[in-house]
């Protein structure tokens, strides 16, 4: 083992009774394989190439983007992530750099940035907008090849991402084919109903969720401001509510029903189906709810029926058979008497997370939007043609089919675990070695012993033992802590000599997992994760990644394709290593929490344009600051910062050096809770005021261009004087 003797110098002369084996001799442990790229784990095919002649494309394939991320990302020349906001129609020069973007926003004002602190999310409303238009596009399509009778009009579920600017973008850009919204909850209620007044007046508005009489009146009252309100009953007994209220308000509703299906898919997403799922009507209450309404005289307010098989639906296969038993309920329902007009399929349509195309994972389907509009209308047309039923119009709740790809949060790594085991000098390893128990020199002799003969699993073993009873001697209060950091050293040393080290380094990131990807955190959702620039290089290494949380829960060691770790480039010069984290515009924000008090990231808004870099921002907004997520949590930041500068005027004498102090603290309550790189920037100035006096106000650190929520400050001034 040749390396070794970099370890131990050959020529020092060994203990008394021993010999070291950490030269240059034939007999010596082999030295390991150069190292010269990533180590591809089992199951993983990587190309032997070279890493002088390593080109974007081999990062393409390596992270799979052509896969996952068709059409709207992909590798470009420079090895950079490209985004293409009209998916196939993108003209090349269309295309968007993603580094350019994230430093333009990171940038410094003085430098022509936008001084935002990362971690970052991007927002593309163009692909927002594409998406609709090929989800529409899809049905038409289908509706038109197979002579369907009706129309398509979608809902956007709201729960996925509120986000406003989000919702106003879904509604306008579905305004010219009728596009709606649904809410599950009375805020998202109204969020709806205020969004659709500047929709369509043709467009749906679905009101699932649980119903007390305040949401219902809600709904009601939209009826009334000539919005198409539908009423979802979710239990029986909201019957009940809409009839009482609707009278009290003299309003005829629309209702719907949602019902439990028998069709359901095995994965984690279709626990939400079946006959024990969690919302819905059985058969014998969908017949008692039709009765009640004759009984009133408003079958004839009975229009929707709802439902849904449950998220991530695997295969066309599966959603046919839940489609065409929902449309035998609605011809059921037709029979009956009610004035049927919508069948609402519910969510499902699923995202190909790891671009596998797997009928059998909860993080792929195997079908594009074209197969699954085909597949409804088939299934619709099919069941209402055998029992000569009009063909309804057909809507759907496609929500994280809509949005998920058009954010991308981007997150910097700040270091690493390093992978070189220390040198130990000559006076180091004698030191080392008289400090061992006689049973530990004895390992140590084996070890050496079996280094000479060759024999990489007895030294392991060995070097193990020596380590165990090091450990020992050191709880027992007979070895220093040098001699246990040497013993560590040697024993790392060893492992890696003898090709049994573990390759995969932990890189640090500027994230919190609980607050940016919860849904990894808590149901093992998986994302496709990149770095954002460097692809046209060869990864030098293999990586998790663990966050800035105090909790052993907050790392990313699970990726796509079933690995446990991520090719990564080594942590060098400067300018920042960027990863992106992909496909999770759905739920994450919503979700996410405050985990040690870490907010919500930075957001930038960035569409097309003609511009020098094919993007222009047009909204940038700063992440929510120390005093922002204190608040959560019921603080009063202006109280605990009086609180601390009277700290300050006890215990510091010089007024110079309590308003440093002062300004430090101020800057920090105003600041991200994220580390920043370098030398930090502060949002508030601060300065003498006259006598003792300190006033503080905000900066412009997050001007520039873009409409800044930094403006929405204004009214956070802080003026303090001293006693």
């Amino acid at each position: 083992m040749p390396a070794v003797a970099c370890f131990v110098d050959a020529a020092v002369a060994p203990p008394p009774g021993y010999s070291f084996a950490w030269d240059n001799s034939p007999t010596s442990l082999p030295a390991p394989e150069p190292f010269s790229g990533v180590p591809p784990p089992a199951n993983t095919t990587i190309a032997a190439v070279d890493s002088a002649v390593w080109s974007p494309s081999d990062s393409a394939t390596l992270y799979k983007v052509d896969k996952w991320g068709a059409p709207y990302f992909a590798v470009n020349n420079s090895g950079d992530i490209s985004v293409r906001p009209y998916g196939t129609a993108t003209l090349p020069h269309q295309e968007i750099d993603l580094l350019k973007v994230v430093k333009k926003a990171s940038d410094p004002d003085s430098s022509g940035g936008l001084g935002l602190q990362l971690p970052l999310l991007v927002r593309f409303p163009d692909i927002l907008k594409n998406r609709l238009e090929s989800l529409q596009s899809a049905f038409d399509l289908a509706i038109h090849s197979q002579g369907y009778d009706s129309h398509y009009q979608g809902v956007y579920p709201v729960k996925c991402n509120q986000d406003r600017f989000v919702v106003e973008d879904i509604v306008k850009f579905g305004s010219g084919f009728r596009f709606g919204l649904e809410a599950g909850s009375k805020p998202e209620l109204l969020l709806a109903m205020s969004c659709l007044c500047n929709g369509s007046a043709e467009a749906l508005l679905v009101c699932n969720g649980f119903k007390d009489a305040e949401y219902i009146s809600l709904a009601l009252i939209g009826r009334k401001l000539s919005l198409k309100t539908v009423i979802v009953l979710e239990q029986e007994e909201e019957l009940d509510l809409v009839i009482d209220m609707s009278r009290k308000l003299a309003v005829r509703p629309v209702i719907g029903l949602r019902a439990k299906l028998r069709t359901k898919h095995s994965g984690h997403f279709g626990s939400t189906s079946g006959e024990k799922g969690k919302f819905g009507l059985t058969t014998t209450q969908i017949l008692r709810v039709v009765k009640k309404l004759e009984k009133f005289g408003m079958l004839d307010c009975l229009q929707l029926l709802h439902f849904h098989i449950g998220s991530q639906i695997p295969t066309t296969a599966l959603l046919a058979d839940g489609v065409g038993e929902a449309a035998q309920l609605y011809c059921e329902l037709v029979r009956l008497g009610a004035s049927m007009k919508v069948i609402d399929i519910g969510g499902g349509l699923g995202i190909d997370y790891d671009g596998s195309k797997s009928t059998d994972s909860d993080i792929s389907v195997s079908y594009g939007l074209d197969e699954y509009a085909a597949a409804v209308v088939k299934a619709v047309s099919f069941v209402c043609g055998r029992k000569q039923i009009k063909h309804p119009v057909i809507c759907s709740e496609s929500g994280r089919a809509i949005v998920s790809h058009h954010s991308i949060l981007v997150f910097e790594a700040v270091s690493a675990t390093s992978r070189d085991a220390p040198v130990m000098s000559q006076h180091a390893l004698h030191y080392f070695v008289e400090g061992l128990a006689e049973e530990a020199r004895a390992d140590y002799g084996n070890l050496s012993a079996a280094a000479i003969r060759g024999e990489n699993e007895t030294c392991l073993i060995y070097a193990d033992q020596l380590k165990q009873r090091c450990v020992e001697q050191f709880k027992e209060g007979n070895l220093g802590i040098e001699q246990l950091a040497a013993v560590d050293g040697l024993c790392d040393f060893v492992s890696k000599a003898a090709g049994a080290a573990d390759p995969v380094r932990t890189y640090n990131v500027n994230l919190s997992v609980f607050t940016s990807i919860p849904d990894f955190w808590g149901i093992e959702q998986l994302f496709p994760i990149v770095p954002i620039h460097k692809l046209d290089q060869r990864p030098g290494a293999r990586g998790i990644l663990s966050d800035l949380t105090c909790d052993s829960d907050g790392k990313i060691d699970k990726f796509i394709g079933g690995e446990s770790s991520l090719p990564l480039h080594d942590l060098e010069g400067s300018g920042g290593y960027y990863l992106g984290m992909f496909l999770g515009g759905a739920y994450q924000e919503a979700l996410g929490g405050f985990h040690n008090l870490f907010g919500g990231p930075s957001v930038v808004r960035v569409s097309q344009s003609d511009g020098p870099h094919s993007f222009a921002v047009t909204r940038a907004v700063p992440g929510p600051s120390c005093g922002d997520v204190l608040r959560v949590m019921q603080h009063e930041p202006e109280l605990m910062f009086e609180m601390l500068k009277h700290r300050i005027e006890e215990f510091v004498q010089s007024n110079e050096d309590g308003l440093a102090l002062a300004n430090g603290i101020a800057s920090s309550f105003h600041n991200m809770p994220y580390l920043v790189a370098g030398s930090s920037s502060c949002c508030l100035t601060a300065a003498a005021n006259g006598g003792n006096g300190y006033y503080y106000c905000n900066g412009d650190d997050y001007g520039g261009g873009a409409d800044s929520a930094a403006a929405a400050g204004e009214d956070e001034q802080w003026t303090y004087c001293c006693a």
